[in-house]
């Protein structure tokens, strides 16, 4: 990829056609993510709603052990898109252009961190599984939070309810027929069904390439993903690195 291509999809200078085509990578690897990771751990790790219900079956029921694993994982996933906010505004008041790509880089270091605890998951499962399901919790917190802080909320990438929503909204426009005089016809925002129509196909086939992928090679699979997001994330930071050299040579 020309290296003018990558600074604009990570970089601080943001334009929507850059933020789309961020935002399929990004939620081809959440899917990918979330589907290999169930293949890990027995659960789907990217959206909180089904975390939230867990939490209060389980404390209906009298799991208390389970319920508090389900707030746990709630509370890494907040914790993720936390660090991704601190990590914006610190690069942000300091004109860094890396505000975006400093979190997919740390994406990276910990979806390679995932693939490492795997290694050993089937030696220590009972303690390993536990921190394995709240580090792919913050993992897709981190990410969230990076897609929608840069696109001003209009993209999220790790759970598709909303998306299938609006889906079904501008479907629905399209289908009506208006057939009352003196009212204008309803209009579909071609441009957002598009764009939601591709995150969630990249969804799903990157939840078809993480399934198979963790079948047939296993761990493995987090390297290539980890690998994309470094790529993504490498010009802004170059950028900034090279920029405080300079500074520091010539205050020399």
């Amino acid at each position: 990829m020309p290296i003018a291509y990558l600074r604009s999809l990570s970089g601080k200078e943001r334009q929507p056609a850059a933020n789309h085509q961020l935002g399929y990578s990004l939620c081809f690897i959440a899917g990918a993510v979330n589907a290999g990771g169930f293949l890990a751990v027995g659960q789907y790790t990217s959206h909180m709603s089904g975390m939230v219900s867990s939490m209060a079956d389980q404390l209906v029921l009298g799991q208390l052990g389970l319920a508090l694993a389900a707030l746990l994982a709630v509370l890494a996933f907040l914790s993720g898109a936390a660090l991704t906010a601190i990590q914006v505004n610190w690069a942000r008041q300091r004109q860094l252009h890396s505000e975006f790509a400093l979190s997919l880089m740390l994406e990276a270091g910990l979806l390679l961190l995932f693939g490492l605890l795997g290694t050993a998951l089937a030696r220590f499962f009972d303690w390993l599984m536990p921190l394995t399901t709240l580090l792919l919790c913050f993992i897709m917190g981190l990410q969230n939070a990076i897609v929608t802080k840069l696109s001003h909320a209009e993209i999220r990438t790790t759970h598709l309810t909303g998306m299938l929503t609006d889906i079904g909204i501008e479907l629905g426009k399209l289908l009506y027929v208006n057939r009352q005089p003196g009212f204008e016809p309803v209009r579909v925002n071609r441009r957002k069904l598009s764009l939601l129509l591709g995150l969630v196909g990249s969804f799903f086939a990157g939840g078809l390439a993480g399934a198979l992928g963790f079948k047939w090679l296993g761990y493995a699979t987090t390297l290539a993903l980890a690998l994309w997001l470094a790529v993504l994330a490498v010009v802004p930071l170059w950028d900034d690195l090279r920029a405080l050299w300079q500074a520091r040579r010539t205050a020399r």
